[in-house]
């Protein structure tokens, strides 16, 4: 698809590249100019890999949830909703934990981008840890909203094995902390949470960057989406997407790549002349069979990832059935167990009732005893 000239409402000529295109960025790393490269990534750049998107109105994830028993779709990502309801997110965990997908192209993208000493940092918004199975070094990811990559109990902070977090997320239990049984979360970001330190620590990264690629976000959650206003008025901002996003286009040296992700990151790539390179690193990392599955159409792709949607808010929807037939069932003891209850207590007013009878009986009658004659009449 590439640049649409309607969505460039900057107008007047670039401050640095030489125009408004892919071949000019390409042109300008190539010049040196570009030293210190800071990549922002979303959901977008991983939806090759079958993971589903976030807001996407079809095969988005808050779209599919959205039709079943939460008070809202968001709320599996919900500190409060979890405290009380930890099982649909553990549902979803066990699909999205680290180990069944692989990185895509723009992934390895950023690991060449590395590798060559241009990555200045990374920040991603993804809680799938694809950055690191690409081979990005960890000290060059900001994880803005966590990751898989370690869990904590929520109550008393104590860190939790990698092996027995796996165990539990393969066997779809909710594991429980070894010292004080409270929940055990993945150290995502939950919406009510606050972004890990390293985000506020690193985010003076973007205003010393020379070049700023932002890769398959809709901008749309803060502080992240605040990162490339940061970038000095004169840095060029590239954008990956599948549409215009935020406030890029705005500047004389915004340049956007519109479409699939991985298709404008490739022609990038070849403008560069380090296709081949890519394309070896890329599939040394995930193997010939998984480069081709992510290789095919993106119609197939879709369809690959409706279908596995179905499946995981179908696991989800009957998690909530569960949940609600437990809580119908506890209802329904409280309620058996509140009229044993009133029962129970009838009948141990009876027999004092039939005592103060019969002592009543007595006092009418005082020579009549229990269990005797009836008095003779006269």
């Amino acid at each position: 698809m590439g640049q649409e000239e309607s969505t460039l409402a900057a107008s007047g000529p670039p401050a640095t590249l030489e125009e408004r295109s892919l071949e000019a960025v390409a042109d300008y790393i190539k010049s040196g100019n570009a030293r210190r490269i800071v990549v922002l990534t979303g959901a977008g750049i991983s939806t090759a890999a079958g993971i589903p998107d976030f807001r996407s109105p079809k095969t988005g994830l808050y779209s599919n949830l959205a039709r079943l028993n939460l008070p809202y779709a968001e709320a599996v990502f919900d500190i409060s909703y979890f405290r009380n309801h930890p099982e649909p997110f553990y549902v979803l965990a066990q699909e999205l934990y680290p180990g069944k997908f692989h990185p895509t192209v723009s992934h390895a993208f950023i690991a060449l981008l590395a590798e060559k000493g241009l990555l200045q940092m990374l920040f991603t918004q993804n809680i799938d840890c694809l950055e690191r199975a690409a081979g990005v070094p960890a000290h060059k990811i900001v994880e803005a909203h966590g990751s898989f990559a370690t869990q904590r109990c929520i109550e008393c902070k104590v860190e939790f094995p990698d092996a027995d977090m796996k165990a539990h997320v393969v066997r779809g239990d909710v594991p429980h902390c070894n010292e004080c049984k409270g929940l055990v979360k993945p150290d995502i970001t939950f919406f009510g949470e606050a972004l890990p330190r390293d985000f506020s620590e690193k985010s003076h990264n973007t205003v010393m960057a020379d070049l700023v690629l932002i890769i398959g976000t809709s901008l749309t959650v803060y502080p992240f989406a605040s990162l490339p206003e940061m970038a000095r008025k004169e840095v060029p901002r590239v954008l990956f997407n599948m549409e215009k996003v935020g406030s890029l286009g705005s500047r004389v040296d915004d340049v956007l790549e519109l479409g699939a992700c991985d298709d404008g990151i490739r022609k990038l790539a070849n403008l560069l002349g380090w296709t081949d390179e890519l394309d070896d690193i890329w599939r040394n990392i995930v193997g010939n069979e998984e480069a081709d599955r992510q290789l095919r159409s993106q119609t197939d792709r879709d369809e690959e990832l409706e279908d596995e949607l179905q499946k995981l808010t179908g696991e989800i929807e009957t998690v909530l059935k569960l949940e609600e037939e437990e809580e119908e069932k506890k209802q329904k003891d409280e309620e058996k167990n509140q009229e044993v209850d009133g029962d129970v207590s009838h009948d141990a007013q009876t027999p004092k009732d039939d005592a103060d009878v019969k002592e009543a009986a007595k006092t009418e009658n005082p020579t009549k005893e229990e269990g005797g004659e009836k008095p003779q009449q006269n």
